[in-house]
């Protein structure tokens, strides 16, 4: 009996697709480690309720400074709260607060970077405004615009996208002022085509790559800053559970209850360093001179 080649392509599919996922994890097994701790950072904060967690704001002072143990998982702080729910649930604010931050920066930066790369006049006003903001630390600007409004979530996620703004604007910048020269781009002038034209079909699809690989950066930095502005008392509101909110609440206790803040922190750090993970296996995938010469 024999085989037609289109059955032969069909049944060769799968197993092509299967070595082609092999292929990816071999090469870049940083992407695989970072996409599957973020991952599970996102299952854990859907799906909190349903974790063995109770309410997060339920005080119990009879109960308070409750050292870990299989009653409360990851012990209770000075109001009877418990650390484990207060922990599972910041898990939503700090991706909350990375991912918008990282979306909303990333499309500014596109959009202002693109006007800027390709306007003489428009580039030495708007830079000089980027330089200005990019010489001032994040988290001071962050903790400047906070000191103008009310303590929110929302209002978290505006102060940190001001403050990472001018970083992605300059990156996108810099790959147009590359990109305009180039002979592709000439030739398009050069043939009539329209200004947004190029500009969506030869510009936007080049500056993709690097742009993904900063937006994780920027998710994984806003984390950071939501966490010390949280620390600090410019966050989020002491209402909601969030890492920097119980770390702060725990600074007072650190020698008699140093697990307050342990448990926060081992979240944040293994978050932020599944970002970054996932980052720079971006950009090992994406950058095809960086993969020649590995």
């Amino acid at each position: 009996m024999t085989v037609a080649p289109t059955d032969l392509t069909v049944l060769a599919a799968p197993s092509v697709r299967k070595r082609g996922v092999r292929d990816t994890i071999r090469r870049h097994p940083t992407i695989v480690v970072g996409a599957t701790l973020l991952g599970l950072m996102a299952l854990m904060a859907t799906f909190a309720p349903y974790l063995g967690t109770v309410d997060p704001q339920a005080l119990s002072p009879i109960r308070r400074l409750r050292w870990p143990s299989a009653q409360y998982w990851f012990g209770t702080d000075m109001l009877g709260r418990d650390i484990y729910s207060r922990t599972i649930y910041g898990a939503r604010v700090s991706l909350t607060v990375g991912i918008s931050v990282a979306l909303l920066a990333t499309s500014l930066g596109l959009a202002i970077g693109l006007v800027t790369g390709f306007s003489r006049w428009t580039d030495a006003i708007v830079m000089r405004i980027m330089d200005g903001l990019m010489s001032i630390p994040a988290v001071l600007i962050a903790i400047a615009l906070m000191a103008l409004t009310r303590a929110s979530l929302q209002n978290v996620i505006f102060a940190i996208t001001i403050a990472e703004v001018p970083r992605i604007t300059r990156l996108v910048r810099g790959v147009v002022l590359t990109l305009r020269e180039l002979p592709f781009v000439e030739a398009a002038l050069a043939s009539g085509t329209g200004f947004f034209r190029i500009l969506w079909r030869h510009i936007v699809p080049n500056t993709l790559p690097p742009l993904f690989v900063q937006g994780t950066f920027t998710a994984a930095s806003a984390m950071i800053i939501e966490a010390i502005l949280s620390f600090l008392g410019a966050g989020t509101p002491p209402n909601i559970p969030s890492w920097g909110n119980i770390m702060a609440e725990g600074r007072s206790l650190f020698q008699v209850a140093y697990y307050i803040i342990l448990f926060p922190g081992i979240m944040l750090s293994v978050t932020v360093l599944a970002m970054n993970l996932l980052g720079d296996g971006l950009r090992d995938a994406l950058d095809p001179r960086l993969a020649r010469r590995m």
